[in-house]
């Protein structure tokens, strides 16, 4: 019988072993084999003993209270994110083997991505492009249904050649990507994803254990892109209501900047074929 994860635990050691003491305000006392805090300052800062603190990493422990888990997060200096996941690893149910759903774009989405004037694709819980529109392909070739932004931008050098801020851009992609499969870390599609990806890409096994998790949320989005350069836009992502574990994401520029003409020269061009064809039939 497969021994059951110790999501928890894993959680916890990551998150401790990324916090210096001079960040927890503690004297860096004696030699340290890792950087990070030992278990029992952990303890120490949560108000809790060194002995359960241990038990909790090691698993013998699964069910902490709301108020020890609060305390643990503030003692690893947790932000929002990580505090609700490290609150949901341990109220989670147990977990149920269960066939999911395959994912599927709403009709009325697909119609809103098409008379949108601005790149847009509809992403699943593991990242997979479901749908995307002509000026999305346009930004990234890759953006089209039945890619997955995981294997793209880590294993793809022509996606990552489109973002300059690569490391960043990969942080938050991964940190993502483990806040929407949540605890379902024995689904198989999780399974193959992140078991491919470790081994072709040490980037994202360094980034997989380091345990982040942030809410697939917007930010601004720098592109070098082979047809019209440096390309600053703002990505949104919007979870939609009617299709849950379902994001929209839109790019879209600022106003009265280089990046707004630059987008409007990738729609011309994306819209090109399209007119080309349509004079061709005439």
């Amino acid at each position: 019988m497969a021994e059951e994860p110790n999501l928890l635990g894993d959680f916890l050691r990551a998150r401790r072993e990324q916090l210096t003491p001079d960040r927890a305000g503690l004297p860096a006392l004696g030699e340290r084999r890792v950087p990070g805090l030992r278990r029992e300052e952990v303890g120490m800062l949560a108000g809790i003993s060194a002995d359960y603190y241990l038990r909790l990493e090691q698993g013998r422990d699964r069910n902490p209270s709301r108020q020890v888990l609060e305390a643990l997060a503030r003692a690893l200096q947790l932000d929002e994110d990580a505090t609700a996941y490290l609150i949901g690893l341990a109220t989670a149910p147990p977990a149920r083997k269960r066939r999911r759903r395959k994912e599927k774009v709403p009709p009325s989405i697909v119609k809103f991505l098409a008379a949108l004037s601005l790149p847009a694709f509809v992403e699943g819980r593991y990242l997979d492009v479901l749908a995307a529109n002509s000026l999305a392909t346009a930004l990234s070739p890759r953006l089209v249904a039945g890619a997955n932004r995981l294997r793209d931008v880590f294993l793809d050098p022509a996606e990552r050649a489109l973002f300059p801020d690569w490391a960043e851009a990969t942080r938050w992609l991964v940190a993502g990507f483990r806040q929407s499969v949540g605890t379902d870390t024995d689904d198989p599609r999780v399974i193959e994803l992140v078991g491919e990806l470790s081994l072709a890409s040490p980037r994202f096994r360094e980034l997989w254990a380091r345990h982040d998790v942030a809410n697939r949320r917007g930010a601004a989005v720098r592109f070098a892109h082979p047809l019209v350069g440096e390309l600053r836009l703002n990505r949104e992502k919007l979870e939609l209501t009617e299709a849950p574990g379902l994001v929209l994401a839109v790019y879209h520029p600022d106003p009265g900047t280089d990046a707004a003409d630059k987008l409007a020269l990738l729609g011309s061009a994306a819209a090109a074929p399209v007119n080309h064809r349509k004079e061709h039939q005439r």
